[in-house]
């Protein structure tokens, strides 16, 4: 059984979103994905505003088999104020009353089972986000997040810096195995065709483009790789990197990501998309490097293949300028404490570090 989320970054996410509080308080929320890293989350950063300051938020999260959820944390599904309701976004839905909001968290890019059926990922990543989008103006809700990803851009041109939001590529259409960027973009599309209807629904929806993060809760065994690097500086095992350790990627803190997320949420424009990540660039083999000191061993670190200096090293890197002036967004957490945290709080969840988080 995990552990709460660190109280702390709790405190940080509601120091840090005043409006959202005072705008939504008494709101009914619905969230996908709630079961999950990021929309766990979510569900404890609104659950600890009841709790700290009577935002009296009611939660009604989605859930695949709500019993074991209750059974396997019931501090977070067994409250009055959250309501479990057995459901999949791949189904049809059942009636879910009146809403306020609705933030769309569900996906399969961490079930390495599902990833390799892209037909049913792409869908459940598409056809899910129809009937959000159908359950959130049926109830009558005025905000709707969708959770995206950086994805939906395709592999990023080496010699490009950072991605803008208005960067036009896109993954190949051509290759089911980028069925989740694919089906990530639209569902984008869909997001946007019923913000066109606000006029007449009343529905706005928003879309927030995840990059890389690390925090609490972080997947051990996925395609995350600071989450694959943490098991195995923790067991003891060397940690092993495929290619030459030169890619660079940037990490936002999950405190700092709820932050972002809840500030897209509640005054993000309509019909817009903004990418959502860290803006100081790392490689991967400096963050196996960070990992490493931050959990204080001597684990080794084994780089596969020899670095070709003459070659510019792939990148997953955001260009988050227009979430951070328009929504007045930063990092508020550096990488090695962020690490340090991560580290701190699976050593005290007691969660076996050679299996996934659940």
């Amino acid at each position: 059984m995990a552990l709460a989320y660190p109280a702390e970054d709790l405190d940080f996410v509601l120091s840090h979103t005043p409006e959202f509080w005072s705008q939504f308080s008494g709101a009914r929320l619905l969230i996908t994905g709630g079961t999950g890293f990021i929309g766990s989350w979510l569900v404890q950063a609104l659950q600890h505003a009841n709790d700290r300051q009577g935002s009296r938020l009611e939660l009604v999260v989605l859930a695949r088999n709500p019993e074991r959820a209750r059974q396997q944390h019931p501090a977070v599904f067994a409250r009055a104020d959250t309501h479990l309701v057995q459901g999949d976004v791949s189904q049809p839905q059942p009636s879910l009353g009146p809403l306020d909001l609705c933030i769309h968290a569900a996906t399969d890019v961490g079930d390495p089972g599902k990833a390799g059926i892209p037909l049913q990922q792409f869908d459940s990543i598409v056809g899910g986000t129809r009937r959000m989008l159908d359950a959130a103006q049926a109830g009558g809700a005025r905000r709707f997040l969708l959770i995206s990803s950086g994805a939906i851009y395709g592999p990023q041109p080496t010699d490009l810096e950072r991605i803008h939001e208005t960067y036009a590529a896109a993954p190949s259409p051509l290759l089911p195995s980028q069925v989740y960027g694919n089906g990530k973009r639209a569902a984008e599309w869909l997001a946007c065709a019923y913000a066109a209807l606000a006029a007449q629904t009343g529905l706005e929806t928003s879309i927030a483009r995840i990059f890389a993060v690390v925090g609490p809760g972080l997947p051990f065994n996925g395609p995350f790789a600071a989450g694959n690097f943490i098991r195995d500086a923790l067991a003891g095992k060397a940690i092993t990197i495929q290619g030459d350790g030169r890619p660079l990627r940037s990490f936002l803190y999950m405190s700092d990501l709820c932050i972002w997320l809840l500030r897209i949420l509640g005054t993000g424009q309509s019909g817009d998309a903004y990418n959502v990540g860290g803006q100081h660039a790392v490689s991967i083999a400096t963050l196996a490097q960070q990992v490493v000191a931050a959990a204080g061993t001597t684990t080794r670190i084994d780089i596969c293949t020899p670095a070709q200096p003459d070659v510019l090293p792939p990148r997953y890197l955001p260009d988050t300028s227009k979430a951070r002036q328009s929504l007045n967004l930063q990092d508020y957490t550096p990488l090695d404490a962020a690490l340090r945290k991560t580290i701190a709080w699976t050593h005290a969840s007691g969660i076996p570090i050679t299996q996934p988080i659940p």
